[in-house]
């Protein structure tokens, strides 16, 4: 009896089951976005009912990922991941830009809001976080990707040295953005740039090799061990289903935070901006958290890296495209002063956690400054907009992003002076990397991939 429950597909049946209750709800009050809390359902059963479902279908999807990583690069299989587990971030900035496209300024703005917002709790709280949590995690149970070091919370997290492509295409991504305000919206060139930074990246690492698949527990284990064609099924299904929970759960699981948050008094925009991205970046933070408790510190910070890249390329490029689909032409999604500002302390973070990392390795040190300084800048907003009248929290509120955009830029630049080297390292690395992967391999021949 105790052998079958440590079954491999024990733990997969288990994680459905999490997910039924959500599919009835779904199903029951008409399919997609039908699912409205405070209106056919209460707020509190939606955040229940949707979390755990979002919670089912992270795990479904963290196990297809690996599972995937026998047959198609690593690092491949992680961008999939990456994808899937924010696209409930792209749905709902595509549904602000489709707004602003007929003609709703405040939907612009929103769709800035909350693509800023994802963008820094991605570094704020899932970069700091997942390297505090790992460290942790290493005192109880053996890391190999922890380094112990001797100082002050000087433990830190190595980092695969073949991260260094998503590192770079996400400093060129950052380096960019600073650009984008200047143009007074989010407009084709935009688009061009960024999405095209992000198709290099998939067409370099597509054509990388398949590396030999480490052990992933029972689970992924148990279905590597299919035939090819058992193992397409297999991940196809799992990023299929898991992708479809996640889609349709995550908008009422926001929407049910939200007006919990109205209860509270919290203001509308404050809630756009932090607690609807929090909630759709979940599914992300979830198979990360899972796959450094399993010691793959690496793999999940590689995710990260990879979900960073792809918001801060493809979400904002495709803004844009939504925007003048809803138009009806080509135009360029217009925001305000202040979410022009919001544009560049988000570039500015990013700099800074991107200079964090030209030495492959985060510290306890580092990521509790990353977190600190997202967390005050968070609530020091949330101070203004609940003290003053809107017009006053909005000008102070200014004050305090170019405050805080100064104060990272400083902190980078002190950091990418310091770490010249690496930078130059990174650097070439990458260009090998390049250069390797569009290179013809006619003269090699095609990897291997039979089982």
């Amino acid at each position: 009896m105790l052998s079958r429950l440590r079954h491999p597909l024990v733990p997969v049946a288990v994680t459905i089951l999490f997910t039924i209750p959500w599919l009835w709800v779904f199903q029951a009050y008409g399919g997609y976005g039908a699912v409205h809390p405070g209106k056919n359902i209460t707020p509190v059963v939606a955040v229940v009912v949707a979390g755990l479902g979002i919670l089912g279908a992270s795990f479904i999807l963290a196990w297809a990922a690996e599972t995937a990583e026998k047959d198609v690069p690593q690092a491949f299989a992680i961008a999939v991941l990456a994808v899937l587990a924010v696209a409930p971030e792209y749905a709902v900035d595509a549904l602000y830009a489709w707004e602003a496209g007929q003609g709703s300024m405040k939907a612009a703005n929103l769709a800035v809001a909350n693509m800023t917002g994802a963008n820094r709790i991605l570094i704020g709280l899932g970069w700091a976080g997942i390297a505090l949590f790992s460290i942790y995690r290493a005192t109880r149970s053996p890391d190999s990707a922890v380094e112990k070091r001797d100082g002050l919370l000087a433990d830190a997290v190595s980092l695969d040295r073949g991260i260094s492509l998503e590192i770079t295409f996400l400093l060129a991504a950052t380096a960019f953005a600073f650009l984008v305000p200047l143009g007074g919206g989010i407009g084709p060139l935009d688009t061009l740039v960024l999405v095209g930074l992000y198709v290099l990246y998939l067409v370099v690492i597509v054509r990388g090799e398949v590396e030999a698949s480490e052990a992933h527990g029972s689970v992924p284990t148990y279905f590597q061990d299919f035939s090819k064609l058992g193992r397409v099924v297999v991940v196809l299904t799992g990023f299929v289903f898991s992708g479809a929970v996640i889609f349709t759960a995550v908008h009422p699981f926001a929407e049910g935070l939200e007006q919990v948050g109205l209860r509270y008094g919290v203001p509308e925009f404050f809630m756009i901006q932090w607690l609807a991205p929090l909630a759709s970046e979940s599914p992300e933070l979830i198979v990360v958290a899972y796959l450094v408790n399993k010691a793959r510190s690496t793999a999940g910070f590689n995710a990260l890296i990879s979900s960073k890249l792809n918001q801060w390329t493809l979400l904002i490029g495709t803004l844009a495209v939504v925007y003048s689909i809803s138009l009806g032409s080509v135009g360029t999604l217009p925001f305000d002063g202040k979410q022009a500002a919001e544009i560049w302390i988000t570039a500015a973070q990013s700099l800074f956690a991107i200079a964090i990392l030209t030495n492959f390795s985060i510290s306890a040190r580092e990521a509790l400054l990353l977190l600190g300084l997202f967390a005050s800048q968070v609530l020091a907003e949330f101070y203004l907009v609940q003290t003053y009248p809107e017009a006053t929290a909005t000008a102070l509120s200014i004050t305090v992003l170019y405050a805080y955009t100064l104060l990272y830029l400083v902190l980078a630049s002190v950091v990418f002076v310091r770490r010249r080297q690496s930078v130059q390292r990174l650097l070439r690395r990458t260009i090998q990397d390049i250069r390797e992967a569009l290179t013809v391999r006619g003269e090699q021949g095609q990897p291997d991939h039979a089982d």
